[in-house]
């Protein structure tokens, strides 16, 4: 499935971008605004990221914190490091294991996407930015054939931003 993404500064040139699209015998459910008074991001299934990220940041969490724990304890246990002579070994194990379990928090930090979502990341991300804004999208789904028909319509209106996306299904 192919997606159009128009970025447009009010409602006004919103409902005529829409209007356009209707005489242009564009099949209308395929079409939809996004902004105050119309569809939210969430109505549409736009997916916020940062929550997202962080629901992969705790699905990671729950494998590499207990495994980053039985491997620092390993690795403690078969290198007999006494780097806290003071702990003993036993203690000294413990605390290998918490530093694995430190690291594997870490990955499950970085790899499952937490930078992205502490610092900000992705095309939705802006598009809600946008919409927080006060801005409104026009959003096409359809054919490639459909998206290439619906371009110049929208280019008309001037939009701020105009992007189109490919999504898996159309390639399978």
């Amino acid at each position: 499935m192919n997606y159009l993404v128009a970025v447009l500064s009010d409602r006004i040139k919103a409902e005529e971008a829409y209007s356009a699209l209707e005489t242009e015998t564009f099949p209308m459910q395929a079409v939809a605004i996004l902004g105050k008074g119309y569809k939210s991001a969430d109505e549409y299934g736009l997916i916020d990221p940062a929550n997202e990220a962080w629901k992969q940041v705790r699905r990671m969490v729950v494998w590499l914190v207990p495994f980053g724990f039985a491997a620092g304890l390993t690795f403690n246990s078969i290198t007999g490091l006494n780097t806290f002579p003071w702990a003993g070994a036993l203690g000294n194990q413990l605390i290998g294991g918490l530093l694995g379990a430190g690291s594997g928090a870490l990955g499950a930090f970085f790899v499952g996407g937490g930078v992205g979502a502490a610092i900000g990341s992705g095309d939705a991300l802006s598009y809600r930015n946008r919409l927080n804004a006060g801005k409104y999208l026009i959003v096409v789904r359809g054919t490639e054939a459909q998206i290439r028909l619906a371009t110049p319509i929208l280019r008309r209106f001037r939009p701020e931003n105009i992007q189109g996306y490919e999504t898996a299904e159309a390639l399978s």
